[in-house]
């Protein structure tokens, strides 16, 4: 289990909190959603879970974060990543090899796996990721995007018990976003892996994710199931969130009185949505 308690976070220099009071916990096997409007602390917020913050940015930290018993603070980075493996958004700070192939097997070897399950795993992890092809090229041949899916894909050959990704999807195309959640969820349901990701194409990310929290302005604005925190859409909107399209219709229709259900999360409710106001409104217009 993940615990925050009272989580305040502000960075060395500057003159605000970046992260405010944030107290929350992230259940063994959770598939956990953060959203928010640029500069709420997402990012901070999956520093502090990988231990990133303290030890690596330095700064006025206050309350506690616990990942598997273990404290942040105390525990520090090489025993945390043992347990929590970690995408950041700088792709090119992360890598530490020259070709693809290698940047798997540096991890791997590294945290001892068996030598009879390196090669299994190297190959699951490029498939999955779709880069089975670029096995042997060299890292600086390749795209942002192709750079992304290694990272993911070196991360997720470790298996580690809890993975945290900020926005993995950003320089990758729709089909390749949804083949690596795709994967995710995989990770998550065979191994019980802990899924952690700040995300902003919203729509994949209700799909996928179980939970969402929401930050605005370094404080925890909602927490909950995907369903239960896109019923307050209004809010989400006031917050510089951006939300489904499908249920920004179902609030504009709320607002006319022409449905009255809970908001839709994807195309096959929008569908019962739409057909429910559409009877509404054949209804008012009957003489």
């Amino acid at each position: 289990m993940i615990s925050v308690k009272g989580l305040t976070f502000r960075y060395a220099g500057s003159n605000r909190d970046v992260l405010s009071k944030i107290s929350l916990e992230i259940a063994d096997g959770d598939f956990v959603g953060i959203i928010g409007h640029s500069g709420a602390g997402k990012s901070t917020l999956t520093f502090a879970i990988n231990g990133v913050v303290p030890h690596h940015y330095s700064g006025d930290f206050y309350g506690s974060v616990t990942v598997n018993g273990l404290d942040t603070v105390d525990a520090g980075t090489e025993n945390l990543s043992r347990i929590v493996g970690s995408v950041f958004q700088d792709i090119d700070a992360q890598m530490v090899a020259g070709v693809v192939e290698d940047e798997l097997l540096f991890g791997l070897e590294n945290f001892g796996v068996p030598h009879d399950e390196i090669e299994t795993r190297v190959s699951e992890a490029l498939s999955a990721a779709g880069i089975a092809d670029l096995r042997h090229r060299p890292l600086n041949s390749l795209s942002g995007g192709q750079k992304q899916k290694t990272a993911i894909a070196a991360i997720t050959a470790l298996r580690p018990k809890v993975i945290v990704l900020d926005e993995p999807t950003g320089e990758l195309d729709p089909c390749s976003s949804r083949r690596i959640f795709e994967y995710l969820k995989e990770l998550n349901e065979q191994y019980g892996m802990t899924v952690i990701i700040v995300e902003q194409k919203i729509m994949l990310l209700c799909e996928f994710a179980r939970r969402l929290l929401v930050l605005n302005h370094g404080v925890l604005l909602l927490e909950g199931t995907v369903k239960d925190v896109l019923q307050h859409a209004g809010a989400l909107e006031e917050s510089g969130v951006n939300i489904p399209r499908v249920t920004t219709l179902g609030k504009r229709l709320r607002e006319q009185a022409l449905y009255q259900g809970n908001l839709p999360l994807n195309l096959e409710e929008g569908l019962a949505m739409t057909r429910q106001a559409l009877a509404r409104a054949h209804a008012y217009a009957a003489p």
